[in-house]
């Protein structure tokens, strides 16, 4: 019997970031699938009552709760020793950590907060990508998307560290998708436009500011948490093994052909 498109059985992801918002979706996503999930953020209670409440969807545990502070290096190691200890092995790693500590003008912004935003947002993806590859190696490739931002297109008078940061996870992602493309490893972006999240509330909580943002949108309107599942199961799923170095957007629109 062939297998179904999009099966992810015997997929184990390790995905941080995943206690709410799009995390959280991508976990369901991928969990409904048939993929075993570690779903990771800096709280575990979040984490814990994320995990509960896709084991208890689908009457069966396959998500895991760890707190982790993505821009710890020792935090991320434990992560990952958790991770293969549940799981068996690692497959598949979803770098969704962000953060976005200064909103303001790029000369006003403290040392402090720009190094939170680059070693959260850059740096512990490069961390975690090499944390993991030994294990993908060992299952014969995997597959490992991590999240970007139509930000890195634009500049932005008010998120510049931020667009900077989401700029370099481009160039993470494509010189990563040329190392490890010998060893079957894809490395792909996925850069989300304006979704309604807690992460970008200041930019849509205003219901004119929501409606001026949509009516710039060909869809006419701002992406939703869910719209990320499906992006999550194909760069998953054996479906994708011939795409990688990537940056696919998923903005309602809002930048086409970045």
């Amino acid at each position: 019997m062939s297998k179904k498109l999009f099966d992810l059985e015997g997929k184990n992801v390790l995905l941080t970031g995943a206690s709410k918002g799009i995390g959280l979706s991508m976990a369901a996503g991928l969990v409904n699938h048939g993929a075993n999930v570690v779903i990771s953020s800096r709280k575990l209670d979040q984490c814990e009552n994320a995990a509960e409440s896709i084991n208890k969807s689908i009457g069966k545990e396959k998500a895991f709760a760890y707190a982790c502070d993505a821009s710890s290096k020792d935090e991320l190691n434990a992560l990952v020793d958790f991770s293969v200890s549940k799981l068996g092995s690692i497959t598949t790693l979803v770098c969704n950590a962000g953060v976005n500590s200064f909103f303001g003008s790029m000369s006003e912004i403290d040392d402090e907060s720009y190094d939170k935003t680059m070693d959260t947002n850059v740096k512990s993806n490069h961390w975690l990508i090499n944390m993991v590859r030994p294990y993908m190696k060992e299952s014969d490739g995997g597959s490992i998307m991590i999240t970007s931002s139509i930000a890195a297109f634009h500049a932005s008078e008010t998120l510049g560290t931020y667009s900077i940061s989401k700029l370099a996870v481009l160039g993470l992602v494509r010189n990563y998708a040329s190392e490890l493309g010998p060893s079957n490893i894809r490395v792909n972006a996925i850069c989300p436009g304006l979704v309604k999240t807690d992460f970008s509330k200041l930019l849509w909580e205003n219901p004119d500011a929501e409606k001026a943002s949509s009516q710039r949108m060909p869809l006419r309107r701002l992406g939703e948490a869910d719209d990320f599942k499906g992006v999550a199961v194909f760069l998953a799923s054996d479906e994708s093994s011939f795409m990688t170095g990537q940056a696919l957007t998923i903005c309602g629109g809002a930048s086409m052909w970045s």
